[in-house]
């Protein structure tokens, strides 16, 4: 299943999280999990957030540059070697993870992970197969913070 994530592209300067931050509050969109990456110049925020569409739709409306893009969540066991168990389903397959970060959502002895795949289709075939439980929207979105 895939996921949307809204990605922001930020001035790298003092207070330009916390305004989206704030349109978001405004708007009631709760924020799932996130990650900030910075240059010297800018950095993207990468957002889960509770409802992606209003919560592109109040960025942009604030003056951002907000992309939709897709995301796979996939859960790992919550123990040493977990995520290399994971990435080892994927090795030599030709499919590139372009990024990954974690997820704030704990199930129980089982961690979150969010990636970002040049082909997430093939991706979620090769982790189904291999009975790795691939998180819905839902599961994402409407969980309890």
């Amino acid at each position: 299943m895939k996921i949307h994530q809204l990605s922001i592209f930020l001035q790298n300067e003092p207070g330009q999280v916390i305004k989206v931050c704030r349109t978001l509050r405004q708007e009631g969109i709760d924020i799932r999990t996130l990650m900030l990456a910075d240059s010297a110049q800018y950095g993207i925020l990468r957002l889960i957030v509770s409802d992606w569409e209003a919560g592109a739709r109040a960025l942009g409306d604030a003056g951002f540059v907000v992309n939709d893009t897709e995301v796979i969540a996939a859960e790992v066991p919550d123990e040493p070697g977990g995520l290399a168990a994971l990435l080892e389903l994927i090795d030599g397959t030709d499919t590139n993870i372009e990024y990954m970060y974690t997820c704030t959502l704990g199930r129980g002895d089982r961690a979150v992970l969010l990636f970002r795949f040049d082909d997430p289709d093939r991706a979620i075939e090769r982790l189904r197969v291999s009975a790795v439980t691939v998180l819905n929207a839902a599961e994402v979105y409407l969980c309890p913070s």
